[in-house]
């Protein structure tokens, strides 16, 4: 059966951040990805003079209809929020219309390099800790990290050890399977860090020297899907980890402004779904 993916997120329009790469990508992993917008923006909020509509006043209503439909999904995957009140929405559409066995993945996009985003209120950080302890995994960058263990957020780990240090304190706090990127205590390397109740692991590859926004969302977003086609979490972060690398080094080599974002749409070929996948589908009966 083809497993279908609550995707709680904005909608930018231009910029290949949030939903954009999202259901792209997890459609090119195989699964049904169903929209849930948090707010639509014109671009993302790194391009200047954006501007942007709250949709909070819609989540509960489609969560509500979902339920009363009888929709529940294998996962249930929150990013970006742009109210307090949408974290509520959150809860309820877990608490609604996960399955039973399925996933809640938690990205608690609060900030980047060390700074909160300007749209981030301390209530909604505050409350961003709330949703970080129903869920099963959550994926923090060093700066979301910092600010869900109460840490200065300019800080970072500067070693492996200080990673794991850092990934078993949010999993004591949390109890939730440990995703944490934006590792860059190696020359020459960046990556992320896993820890589960099955052990942890790191996941370092070549440094590319571009920033581009929306990486995190490509980055989740593939091990999400690689995780749903039944990846162990250590091999999903390192295939998301090889994706984001070349969709980088790809983009940097066409010399495209970084505020576009990554150039992921000749690389999905790589999500398809395995050969040993495929052989299993059968052609329908009519």
């Amino acid at each position: 059966m083809q497993k279908k993916v609550l995707a709680l997120h904005d909608l930018s329009g231009f910029g290949r951040s949030s939903l954009v790469p999202i259901i792209a990508v997890l459609s090119a992993g195989g699964h049904q990805c169903v929209p849930l917008p948090t707010a639509v923006f014109s671009t993302h909020t790194a391009i200047p003079n954006w501007v942007t509509t709250d949709l909070t006043h819609a989540m509960q209503g489609t969560i509500d209809q979902y339920d009363a439909l009888g929709l529940r999904f294998e996962a249930v995957y929150a990013g970006f929020l742009s109210s307090a009140a949408q974290i509520d929405c959150v809860r309820a559409a877990a608490e609604r219309l996960k399955m039973p066995d399925g996933v809640m993945l938690v990205d608690p996009v609060m900030g980047d390099n060390g700074k909160v985003y300007g749209t981030y209120t301390s209530e909604m950080c505050r409350r961003m800790r709330e949703l970080c302890a129903i869920a099963d995994i959550i994926t923090p960058n060093t700066t979301e990290a910092a600010i869900l263990l109460d840490y200065d957020p300019r800080s970072k780990p500067r070693s492996a050890e200080a990673a794991l240090d850092w990934m078993q304190a949010l999993r004591a706090r949390y109890g939730a399977q440990i995703v944490l990127t934006g590792l860059d205590f190696e020359e020459g390397r960046v990556g992320s860090g896993c820890l589960s109740e099955k052990g942890s692991m790191l996941s370092l590859h070549r440094r590319i020297d571009r920033y581009y926004p929306g990486t995190g969302d490509l980055f989740a977003s593939v091990m999400l899907g690689a995780l749903l086609n039944d990846q162990s979490l250590a091999d999903a972060c390192d295939r998301a980890g090889v994706f984001v690398r070349d969709c980088i080094a790809y983009t940097a080599a066409q010399q495209t402004d970084p505020m576009h974002g990554v150039q992921f749409e000749k690389l999905l070929y790589q999500i398809v779904l395995q050969p040993e996948q495929t052989e299993k589908i059968k052609e329908p009966v009519i």
